[in-house]
């Protein structure tokens, strides 16, 4: 399928996920979205479609389009966890900002790599470990106060909550690296 293609399908797919807060509004008060809302939804659904239409469209394994697939989601869900609710105390708190280097280690490692499978796994494994250092750092390092610490949450709950983040990073990276036994290291597609 042409890549033009491929965008306006993912266009179409972010315009269909966004009517159904639209339609929502309708019939509930409990959904209150601003045109601000719509706008970052949008650009988050369709920049993550497009992502992952340019890394895993050229690839020729299905275990690296599922990798790249489950990478995209966690970047995705990281993201829009972060700026709805925040992944540690509440989304005021400054330490959610941590997170963002995680989603640097696995850009950057990925784009190291020149997107090939081994290389990609180890980008993968790279963030959940960064992702598990941010976490710890935000819990037990630089503690929540104020409004920022939401003192009803409990601790288990959120490292329950961020474990399961940190283990679609894994998730990813070992599909990466399954790929990669497919096709040897040094194959599969490159972006670069």
């Amino acid at each position: 399928m042409p890549l033009s293609k491929s965008l306006l399908l993912v266009a179409l797919a972010t315009f269909a996920l966004l009517l159904i807060p639209l339609v929502a509004m309708q019939f509930s008060a409990e959904v209150q979205w601003t045109s601000f809302d719509f706008v970052v939804a949008g650009g988050l659904l369709f920049g993550a479609g497009s992502l992952f239409v340019l890394v895993a469209r050229p690839a020729n394994s299905t275990a690296y389009r599922l990798a790249a697939a489950v990478a995209v989601a966690a970047g995705l869900l990281l993201v829009w966890a972060n700026l709805a609710v925040g992944l540690v105390g509440s989304e005021d708190n400054p330490a959610n900002l941590l997170y963002v280097s995680v989603l640097a280690v696995a850009l950057v490692g990925a784009i190291a790599a020149r997107f090939r499978p081994q290389g990609m796994s180890r980008a993968m494994f790279g963030a959940a470990l960064a992702y598990v250092l941010v976490t710890l750092i935000a819990l037990f390092v630089w503690k929540p106060t104020g409004a920022a610490a939401e003192p009803g949450v409990q601790l288990a709950n959120v490292l329950a909550a961020n474990a399961a983040f940190a283990a679609m990073w894994v998730f990813s990276g070992w599909l990466f690296r399954r790929a990669a036994q497919v096709s040897g290291p040094q194959s599969g597609h490159r972006l670069a």
